[in-house]
């Protein structure tokens, strides 16, 4: 379905575009893709005088699960941690503990004292930060837009699950270009 509209007050959240994670083999676009279409949507918000929330992600909290039987908790050096030179200054940077980015942040609080009802989610990975921050926002109540060309994910599979099903319960679905166009014609 296309993206129908864009409020007036709409924030842009890109989520874990940093050092530790756009050097590793993402499907279906490469993160230098993803940091261009991301870089182009931070452009067009700012141009607009539209909130841009940079997120990296610095720790998991230990848990039990398949992956982690243990449930060690871990932590990013801090070489992983600098967003993306690309993306250039955020108006908010929020680093992260969890693979959502309103837990324990403070983003909530952010985007309400600047009257934002809508966000339009992007970055890595397509199943885990950007699902999650997707999911959060919607049960918050916000709007939410999902360009999918401006995410990825290092599993197809599950960047195409979330685009395909999980994302279309939550969000409208497009493009950078649509969300691009939508901001020109409707924020001059």
């Amino acid at each position: 379905m296309p993206i129908t509209t864009l409020d007036s007050r709409t924030a842009l959240i890109v989520i874990d575009l940093q050092a530790g994670s756009v050097g590793m083999d993402l499907v279906p676009h490469t993160a230098a893709d993803v940091v261009a279409r991301a870089a182009r949507l931070a452009g067009a918000f700012r141009g607009r005088g539209l909130p841009v929330v940079l997120v990296n992600v610095a720790a998991a909290p230990g848990a039990r699960s398949d992956q982690n039987p243990g449930g060690e908790p871990w932590e990013l050096p801090e070489q992983a941690l600098p967003v993306v030179p690309e993306l250039g200054a955020a108006d908010k940077l929020i680093t992260k503990r969890t693979p959502g980015a309103f837990t324990g942040t403070g983003l909530e609080d952010y985007l309400r004292g600047r009257g934002v009802t809508q966000v339009v989610v992007t970055g890595v990975a397509t199943s885990d930060g950007v699902a999650a921050t997707v999911q959060q926002a919607f049960e918050l109540g916000f709007h939410v837009t999902t360009p999918t060309d401006a995410m990825a994910d290092r599993v197809a599979v599950r960047h195409e699950f979330s685009v395909t099903h999980h994302f279309p319960q939550r969000a409208e679905t497009g493009s950078t270009d649509d969300v691009v166009a939508l901001l020109a014609a409707n924020f001059r």
